[in-house]
């Protein structure tokens, strides 16, 4: 099955989000709302790390990145905030909110730079 395709058949949900809500709760709340409203660009501080994880990833899982990269924000912050009922990780509350949107953004761009035209 080509990418495209596989593509296609990729829904994510709060399950995905719940496999890796230890990169979530990594950063702790506090810090997290503070780099949100600053809008940083976190993912440019770990390019490196970044391109070093992207030799291990399966094309299945470099597609359904793909697909949260290409879904709208909006939809993005639903599975967050659906994940975050299910387990009240504040990380979850706080990148689902509103205000996060801009952050999500410049950081999925930034994300989508390092892997796929690097």
């Amino acid at each position: 099955m080509d990418s495209t395709n596989l593509e296609t058949d990729i829904k994510i949900t709060e399950e995905d989000v719940l496999e890796l809500l230890h990169l979530f709760t990594k950063v702790p709340s506090l810090i997290l709302k503070g780099v949100v409203a600053r809008r940083s660009n976190v993912v440019k501080s770990f390019e490196g790390k970044i391109l070093e994880y992207k030799e291990q990833l399966s094309e299945d899982e470099l597609a359904k990145i793909r697909v949260v990269l290409e879904m709208p924000t909006s939809e993005l912050q639903k599975i967050l905030h659906n994940a975050y009922e299910k387990t009240g990780k504040k990380q979850l509350k706080i990148l689902s909110e509103k205000n996060a949107e801009p952050f999500i953004e410049k950081n999925l761009d930034a994300l989508e730079k390092i892997l796929f035209n690097a």
